[in-house]
C-alpha cells in the first residue's frame, strides 16, 4: 500500500521508535517521585520542554505537555469559558480543523464570530481587522496550515494585528510543525501541536500558553506541569517526539519538496479532462493537493484506488463518515455536488516522485475505466463497497 493519508496521521519513524524504547527502558519513572531514578526522569523531562522551547521560539516554561491538539484546543476554550462567562467574543477562522470549530461552538455559541476565507481558503485579513476594532474579543483562533487543502495561513499577519490591541491569538499548527520550520510559532500567545502528525506517537502533544495566562488549568488534581496539567507526564513519549520533530524538521528543509506533487498535477491535468484542483494558486504545504474530480462520488474514487494499493482521503480524518460537505471547502464556496468528488492526497516525507507518478497512472486510469462503465447502457454507478 502507497500512503497518501499524512495529514490524518503518520507512521512512526525509526528516531522515535528508538527514543521510546530507550526512555521505556531506563527512565519509565514517575517524574514527580523523590528517588534518584524518578529525578533523573524529572531532568530530562524538563530538557525535553527546553528543546522544544528553542525549535519554537520561545522559553520552555509556558509548554505544557499533553495528549494531543484537541485536548489543547478544548482546554484552551474552555480555560477562556472561565475567564470570560458572560461577556466578550471570539474569532474563530472558517476553516479551523473540527477540534477548534466545535470547542468554540461548545463553550461559546452566540458570542462567537467566524472569519470568513476567500477562493482559496485564506482569511480574510480586512474582516479581522474590522472585528478586531469593535472592542469586544477575547480570543483569536487561526490555524497555521489548512489539513484538507494545504493551504497557509497568514498567521504572523494575524498575531500582529492581535499585539497591536492586545488580543491573545491563538494558533493549532498541527499540520505546520515538521512540515515548515516551527522557530517563530512560539510567539504566539497559545500554540497547539500533536506528534503523531510528523511521525512521532499518539496521544502526546503539547499547548503553549501565554505567560500572562499563567492560572491556565485543563486538567485538575496534582501539580504536574507546574499545576496548568495534572496527571502523571508520560516522558517516553514525550521524548520520542521530540525525537520525531528533529528528524522531520531537518528533512523538511529539503529544496526539492514539493517538486514531485506540483509534477503530479501537470500530469493530471493534461491527461483528466475536466480536474479542478483547491487552493492550488495559494502557498500550500509541499505535501498536500486537494482535487475535485470529474465525475462520481470521491468514495467511489477512494476505494478503486485502495484496490489498487493507494491511500487517499476525501478529506478530513475526523469528519469522515458524517453526513454533509466539508466545512472547508463549503466556507469557500464550493458547492455540495463539487465537494463531494473532492479527494485530499497528502505524503509523508519518505514518499518518492515513483510514488506520486504511479498515483497519477491510477487516478487517470480509474478515470477512463468509470467512463467506459458510464457509457455502457443499464451500468449502474452504485458505490463500491
Amino acid at each position: 500500500m502507497v500512503y497518501f493519508d499524512a495529514n490524518a496521521t503518520t507512521a512512526l519513524c525509526d528516531a522515535a521508535r528508538s527514543a521510546w524504547l530507550e526512555a521505556n527502558e531506563h527512565h519509565w519513572h514517575n517524574p514527580s517521585s523523590p528517588y534518584a531514578a524518578a529525578a533523573r526522569a524529572r531532568v530530562l523531562l524538563e530538557q525535553g520542554r527546553e528543546q522544544l522551547g528553542q525549535r519554537l521560539g520561545c522559553s520552555p516554561e509556558p509548554i505544557v505537555f499533553n495528549s494531543g491538539a484537541t485536548e489543547g484546543n478544548h482546554s484552551l476554550f474552555a480555560y477562556f469559558k472561565h475567564l470570560y462567562p458572560d461577556t466578550g467574543t471570539v474569532l474563530v477562522s472558517a476553516v479551523e480543523h473540527p477540534s477548534v470549530l466545535e470547542a468554540a461552538r461548545f463553550w461559546f455559541s452566540d458570542r462567537l464570530k467566524i472569519l470568513p476565507v476567500d477562493a482559496y481558503g485564506v482569511v480574510n485579513l480586512a474582516t479581522l481587522g474590522r472585528w478586531l476594532a469593535d472592542g469586544d474579543v477575547i480570543l483569536v483562533s487561526v490555524m497555521a496550515a489548512n489539513n484538507e487543502t494545504g493551504a497557509l495561513q497568514p498567521w504572523e499577519t494575524v498575531l500582529k494585528q492581535c499585539q497591536k490591541r492586545g488580543i491573545p491569538f491563538h494558533c493549532d499548527a498541527s499540520q505546520w510543525i515538521g512540515k515548515c520550520p516551527a522557530n517563530g510559532l512560539g510567539t504566539c500567545d497559545f500554540l497547539t501541536g500533536c506528534a503523531h502528525k510528523f511521525s512521532g506517537p499518539k496521544g502526546v502533544g503539547f499547548l503553549k500558553i501565554a505567560p500572562a495566562y499563567s492560572g491556565f488549568k485543563s486538567l485538575i488534581g496534582g501539580e504536574q506541569e507546574s499545576r496548568h496539567r495534572s496527571g502523571t507526564e508520560d516522558y517516553p513519549a514525550i521524548a520520542a517526539m521530540l525525537a520525531a520533530l528533529s528528524l522531520r524538521e531537518s528533512m523538511s528543509r529539503q529544496p526539492h519538496l514539493g517538486t514531485a506533487r506540483d509534477h503530479f498535477e501537470t500530469v493530471l491535468q493534461k491527461e483528466l479532462p475536466g480536474i479542478q484542483w483547491v487552493a492550488q494558486k495559494a502557498p500550500r504545504l509541499w505535501n498536500t493537493t486537494s482535487l475535485i474530480l470529474p465525475a462520481y462520488d470521491n468514495l467511489r474514487w477512494v476505494r478503486l484506488l485502495d484496490k489498487r494499493g493507494f491511500a487517499v482521503s476525501t478529506g478530513s480524518a475526523c469528519a469522515t463518515g458524517k453526513e454533509g460537505s466539508s466545512h472547508v471547502l463549503a466556507a469557500m464556496g464550493y458547492a455540495p455536488e463539487a465537494i463531494q468528488r473532492v479527494i485530499r492526497i497528502s505524503s509523508s516525507w519518505e514518499t518518492q516522485s515513483e510514488d506520486w507518478e504511479a498515483l497519477a497512472h491510477a487516478i487517470i486510469d480509474v478515470g477512463n475505466a468509470l467512463q467506459r462503465e458510464s457509457q455502457q447502457p443499464g451500468t449502474s454507478q452504485v458505490i463500491e463497497l
